[in-house]
């Protein structure tokens, strides 16, 4: 089993074990999370954030639990608070020996005199359902283990002040159900063995030091709502689950063993994934921490006549699914994982919600319409057909999709929302003011931070490359595919414009209001990036070819542009330094926050980009590799296990934004997967 492991080098400072944070999902868009040292440090912490209508309405239930063993004569805090005023009451933490990640399932060792207790954090696979399971391992006598149940009830985004809420505790069989208002979905403290105490004492003043660098309220309450009591011998255990179930398994074990048959399930799918054409057994253990990773993006999302319906969780802890996010991550999150069939699945879903060429940005968390402020959400929908097709192969699903593909770029031709429409030059225009439409989609009110109206260099990338696409497809499908290859070369002839040969790059938007924006951004790495396929592979199979957008000679000089001004150890820039707008540390407010999002801020999931890039450039497959080994690293860092959203752009890029992106996750390990069928082809 893949193991992560850290002692008491990290876990005995408090101020690095609060910044390594940990992530369990239960694949409906429910999860769990906290920090090393047990803290809580955001208002998203908890150890059940349910999905009370699956993916949507998260909600924190269960805060935290507070566990205190006496062994002999003395009392072994377990756990640590931070109160509002500084103060951090008890220091559980610095009895905390080790802290070792098992596949995604985060296990803490308290050491208590000679005696050490175990503590593992898990899912149910599909359910709300959140395992806390304790194990005596050594001991020379038995301990004594007191657990305080610290319970909530609110949006995950919210933040809680007790003061006079009531809310109903019931005692059941081996627990309580917790009903926090009448209109309320009821939730579940159940234990496996010992005794239970109910209780309804409001803990006042937690102190959220996230949040505050965040610009955002600060403080918490949350409710002691019962007592769990055990002795515990060595070789036992005590299980606690909290659930929306009324009847979750009190089966520990067998639920324990049931997850990590999952996670090795998973392993197991990707290294017989035969069409990925590499030794994924000789792969280092980094990029299988990131195949279970992937796993933790991937969640239901059911529709009336697909009730198998798929999609991904951009981010964690506070995105749901984007259109954006979800096309760009498809091919890393399933096709590189070995689970074309996630694919499928994913692609006939948002095909449901096209509109007038569209799909959508982003889907609210309440369940409102979706928003359709995206010119690329769509354009990378080409691209992930085509991945998915070039390994299944699926007429089928062609043929199904055909004629929506059809209305997407006659939308585009005739034009559709936000000014979005095919100009004289075979470019695409987009945009208008006071609506962010590329990624770069920072917008604090009325404020849009990097507007790119006009025609910006990915977009015009990806309108070349679906129009590739759809006259391969329509070949394939005996369709008429003429009039798609004329609208491609076009769109290549007209590329040309965006080359700025004084700078040696290309503009980043042409025919903005301000004319064309020389800035150097690194959206244009997508020019030479795009098609993500190994050299040997066709657009897909068996039919089409994609022409280079720019010569040899361009493409190495784009990459070297990016390479000195915009590459750091976990990504790319979104500025250069030397620019005036550039803003090296993201923090603050939501006015400063955004300001800097896209104004000198790390991306990771650049790195892709732009090590595929760097590989065509240079056909250095050592060189590539070099460019990821730094996020092997950074799993032990920011979200344990995963890959974060942003860095600081001023060294030492510490990791800002969700502790786990599914678009970094994926573009990291297509890379990976990409160099591996690079190599292998020149062998």
């Amino acid at each position: 089993m893949m193991k992560i492991d850290f002692g008491r080098e990290v876990c005995g400072e408090l101020n690095t074990a609060d910044r390594r944070e940990w992530l369990v999902t239960n694949g409906i868009g429910g999860y769990a999370s906290g920090t090393v040292s047990g803290a809580l440090t955001r208002r998203y912490h908890g150890l059940l954030v349910a999905a009370l209508k699956p993916l949507l309405e998260r909600s924190l239930l269960l805060s935290k639990l507070d566990e205190t063993v006496q062994y002999g004569q003395q009392l072994y805090p377990l756990y640590t608070n931070h109160w509002t005023g500084g103060i951090v009451n008890p220091l559980g933490y610095l009895n905390l020996e080790s802290f070792t990640l098992e596949g995604t399932i985060p296990v803490w060792r308290f050491a208590c005199a000679d005696a050490l207790l175990e503590k593992r954090v898990w899912m149910q696979h599909g359910k709300n359902t959140t395992y806390i399971q304790y194990s005596l391992e050594r001991g020379s006598s038995p301990i004594a283990l007191s657990i305080k149940a610290l319970v909530n009830y609110r949006d995950y985004h919210g933040n809680t002040v007790g003061r006079n809420w009531q809310m109903q505790v019931d005692a059941i069989a081996q627990g309580v159900c917790i009903t926090a208002f009448p209109s309320a979905t009821p939730f579940y403290l159940l234990g496996d063995r010992g005794d239970l105490t109910a209780h309804h004492d409001w803990y006042e003043g937690f102190d959220l030091a996230v949040e505050r660098y965040r610009g955002l309220s600060d403080r918490e309450d949350h409710l002691h709502a019962a007592t769990f009591t055990v002795t515990l011998d060595r070789g036992e255990s005590l299980t606690i689950i909290a659930s929306t179930e009324s009847n979750p398994s009190l089966d520990g074990q067998t639920a324990l063993q049931a997850q990590r048959d999952r996670e090795s399930q998973l392993v197991n799918i990707w290294n017989s994934a035969d069409y990925l054409k590499i030794d994924t057994k000789s792969a280092p253990d980094w990029i299988e921490h990131l195949v279970l990773a992937a796993d933790q993006f991937v969640v239901d999302r059911p529709l009336p006549d697909r009730p198998d319906g798929k999609t991904i969780i951009a981010g964690y802890h506070w995105f749901s699914d984007w259109g954006r996010d979800t096309m760009i991550s498809l091919s890393g999150l399933t096709l590189a994982t070995g689970r074309p069939e996630i694919a499928r699945s994913i692609l006939l879903t948002f095909a449901q919600y096209l509109d007038r060429g569209m799909l959508p940005n982003r889907f609210p968390d309440a369940g409102e319409i979706p928003e359709y402020n995206t010119v690329d959400a769509t354009l990378w929908y080409f691209e992930a057909i085509r991945a998915y097709d070039a390994v299944a192969r699926d007429d089928e699903l062609l043929r199904q999709l055909f004629p929506a593909l059809e209305e997407v770029i006659d939308w585009h031709c005739r034009g559709t929302r936000y000014h979005i429409h095919l100009d004289r030059d075979g470019l695409l225009y987009a945009g208008e003011a006071g609506v962010q439409l590329t990624w770069m989609d920072a917008k604090v009110g009325d404020w849009v931070v990097t507007p790119r109206i006009g025609k910006p260099v990915e977009i015009n990338a990806l309108w070349y490359h679906a129009l590739v696409v759809m006259a391969a497809i329509a070949q394939r499908l005996g369709k008429p595919h003429e009039r798609y290859d004329n609208l491609a070369e076009q769109a290549r002839n007209g590329f040309q414009r965006f080359w700025n040969s004084s700078a040696g790059y290309c503009f980043d938007v042409l025919d903005s209001p301000d004319g064309n924006d020389a800035t150097l951004r690194p959206n244009q790495i997508f020019a030479i990036s795009l098609p993500m396929t190994s050299p040997p592979t066709p657009l897909l199979q068996g039919e089409g070819s994609m022409k280079s957008l720019l010569t040899p000679i361009q493409q190495r000089s784009v990459v070297d542009a990016c390479a000195r001004s915009l590459l750091t150890s976990y990504g790319l820039r979104s500025l250069p330094p030397d620019h005036p707008n550039y803003r090296g540390l993201y923090g603050g407010d939501a006015y400063q926050r955004d300001g800097s999002y896209h104004q000198g801020t790390v991306w990771g999931w650049l790195l892709g980009a732009f090590v595929r890039a760097h590989l065509q450039v240079y056909q250095n497959p050592m060189q590539a590799h070099a460019l990821l080994q730094p996020m092997s690293h950074h799993l032990k860092a920011g979200g344990i296990g995963s890959l974060s959203e942003i860095f600081d752009g001023d060294a030492p890029m510490r990791s800002r934004g969700c502790i786990a992106q599914a678009w970094t996750v994926a573009e990291v390990l297509q890379a990976w997967v990409f160099i591996e069928q690079y190599r292998k082809s020149k062998h």
